[in-house]
């Protein structure tokens, strides 16, 4: 089997986003696509799967010539895609889900015993057998709703399958899961187009390594051969010279202090203290109640007990709007959700933090969104009148963070804020995450990313069943160390 993609063009009003795409591969192969956010990778998948069509350029399958004008076209074909976004209904159970459309019946009714049965089968021929077919859905953790979305698009055994970001949520033996998965597909004869941030990752897993920026492939990489900087050096059209900023050597005085906070089922007797100008981490597997912590010191979750103090005055935050009052910001894990309006437009979002009724003007309004679109880079440049949802992952990350630096936090909290966005990008946000903490604001930060967690931070905390389990040097720890702590390796 044989695909053919030569001229692809599309442009969405005046820009101009696939500048004639040209790409060939076939059966048996793991064929990665990286590249900025903005790149056009997004764009690339959607015309494969059908979910947008292109402007001129032709798809050969076979010697067949291709139209996709919707999805089901793609599928028809053997092209399936499993996007970052679920696409999972969370009422129904994993069966439901898996074997939507075609659930077995026995004298006209649902069987739900072959269902299930069925569901199963599925799960274990692609080593996800752990999951259980009955369960609902939105009851999974995240990591095993994103198994559940793979095993979707597998039903129908395509000779195409597109994954973008698929590990983007998975650790550990989740992680495992799909390398094992990936591999047996490709030796079954399955194209696999493998999208992500993680670059390791794709050294490790890849054939073959496709580079894009501006809406074109630049280079192709032998994954044996190259190394992450040679990809990001490519991606970002410069030589990067450190991912990662060095480590602050002082620090001001303890702004937050949190003393044996603790909420019923998700976290207990947390107690530390954040210094001014230190960035510092919390790193735990899914599960572990880091999020639900900082949304509890952010307001938005109510303690059963313990004191959250600022600048050593012990606070009692309500609601959010309290939080941001005293000088609090959180960047949220789940920038679609809670992060953004993506209906509204980019400068609408910069100013939603800070858009007092009547009383900021449209002028200062226009102002600061340009003002931080250019702080933070934000592309394209001109953007402040575009809706948000035309903007690439990581430049809506920006936005989010954009949003709440025109609340001039004292106090930053950013829970996954590098979550699907990619390597040149990640270096812009760490830059600017690295000036906030040298001008003496305080970070604390969330990562599921264990690099991140150790090379950003001064100081690490690693949680484990809603546990504050550990405190470290960042300076003077590993991330063997974090991770051991964080599995349970060993204990206090």
């Amino acid at each position: 089997m044989n695909l053919t993609l030569h001229g692809l063009r599309k442009s969405y009003g005046s820009a101009e986003v696939l500048h004639g795409v040209n790409l060939k591969a076939q059966s048996g192969q793991v064929l990665a696509i990286v590249g900025a956010n903005g790149a056009g990778k997004s764009t690339l998948i959607k015309i494969l799967s059908g979910a947008v069509t292109k402007d001129s350029g032709v798809l050969v399958l076979d010697n067949e010539l291709l139209e996709l004008k919707k999805p089901h076209d793609a599928i028809r074909q053997g092209i399936c895609t499993v996007y970052q976004e679920l696409s999972l209904v969370p009422e129904l159970s994993v069966a439901e889900n898996l074997l939507m459309g075609v659930l077995p019946k026995r004298y006209g009714l649902i069987d739900w015993r072959a269902a299930r049965a069925r569901a199963k089968e599925i799960l274990m021929s692609i080593g996800f057998e752990a999951i259980d077919p009955a369960a609902k859905t939105r009851y999974l953790p995240v990591a095993k709703q994103q198994m559940v979305e793979i095993a979707k698009a597998l039903v129908s055994k395509p000779r195409i399958l597109v994954l973008d970001e698929p590990s983007a949520v998975l650790s550990g033996s989740d992680l495992e899961s799909l390398y094992s998965l990936v591999g047996k597909l490709r030796d079954e004869g399955t194209l696999i187009l493998y999208v992500s941030h993680r670059l390791q990752e794709v050294l490790d897993l890849a054939d073959r390594v496709l580079v894009m920026k501006d809406g074109n492939f630049v280079a192709e990489l032998d994954p044996k051969q190259a190394t992450e900087n040679d990809i990001i050096t490519l991606m970002a059209g410069h030589q990067i010279e450190a991912i990662y900023p060095d480590r602050r050597k002082s620090f001001g005085e303890t702004t937050l202090t949190v003393k044996t906070l603790t909420r019923a089922r998700e976290f207990n007797n947390v107690s530390f203290q954040l210094r001014a100008g230190e960035i510092l981490s919390i790193f735990g597997l899914v599960g572990s109640g880091r999020s639900e912590l900082v949304e509890t010191i952010f307001g938005g979750r109510q303690p059963d007990s313990g004191t959250i103090s600022i600048g050593g005055v012990a606070r009692n935050f309500k609601a959010p709007i309290d939080a941001i009052k005293a000088g609090l910001a959180l960047v949220t894990e789940d920038r679609k959700r809670t992060g953004l309006i993506v209906k509204l437009r980019v400068g609408e979002n910069i100013n939603l933090a800070t858009m007092h009724g009547v009383l900021l003007s449209m002028v200062r309004r226009r102002s600061d969104a340009e003002r931080m679109i250019d702080e933070l880079s934000i592309h394209p440049k001109h953007c402040r009148k575009m809706d948000t949802w035309q903007l690439s992952g990581g430049n809506q990350q920006k936005v989010v963070i954009a949003k709440w630096l025109l609340t001039n936090p004292s106090i930053l909290i950013l829970d996954e804020p590098t979550r699907g966005v990619d390597m040149a990008t990640r270096v812009d946000i760490y830059q600017k995450i690295d000036e906030l903490a040298s001008a003496g604001i305080s970070i604390l930060m969330v990562s599921s990313d264990l690099t991140e967690a150790v090379s950003m931070a001064d100081r690490v905390m690693v949680m484990r069943n809603g546990r504050l389990l550990k405190e470290l040097d960042a300076a003077k720890t590993s991330e063997d160390e974090v991770l051991a702590y964080a599995i349970g390796g060993f204990d206090e």
